[in-house]
């Protein structure tokens, strides 16, 4: 009721004036300039640290319980897949209590696979992995390694 006690109808109260829903359309854009341009480049700095973590962490503990029970890691033919499924190939691990990891498909986040040696030539008593990174070429400044530069 209004002072003078007269009730308003419900539709004089229900629902947003056309300015009132341009301004919020309005506001949305603007926020959205400003805050779109500041993650665009962040989409390349997270697909590295997914590499980087894949490679220092994920795969690098998977390898390590495969060589604690089997005394070595797999060798390059039999590759990141010893890590799911029982290698046939010579050696054969006696005490593989795998799987060692749930992941099923080993590629980076570019969509190629890991590079994996065992031996390593940069760990001669391990392994090399690696991801050759955004431009999917061995030896560019974007690569990810589980070794240092030399």
């Amino acid at each position: 009721m209004n002072r003078k006690g007269f009730t308003r109808p419900l539709h004089a109260e229900a629902g947003f004036t056309l300015l009132e829903l341009m301004l919020v359309v309005i506001i949305i854009g603007i926020l959205a300039a400003v805050i779109v341009p500041r993650f665009a480049g962040r989409t390349e700095q997270a697909r590295t640290a997914a590499a980087k973590s894949d490679i220092e962490s994920a795969l690098s503990i998977a390898l390590d319980l495969y060589e604690m029970d089997n005394g070595f890691y797999p060798t390059t033919e039999q590759g990141l897949e010893a890590l799911i499924k029982k290698p046939a190939t010579e050696p054969v691990p006696r005490n593989w209590k795998g799987p060692y990891i749930k992941k099923g498909e080993f590629v980076d986040p570019w969509g190629q696979p890991y590079v994996y040696t065992c031996p390593g030539a940069h760990n001669t008593q391990g392994y090399d992995l690696e991801s050759y990174g955004q431009d999917r070429v061995d030896g560019g400044d974007d690569d990810i390694e589980n070794w240092s530069a030399e």
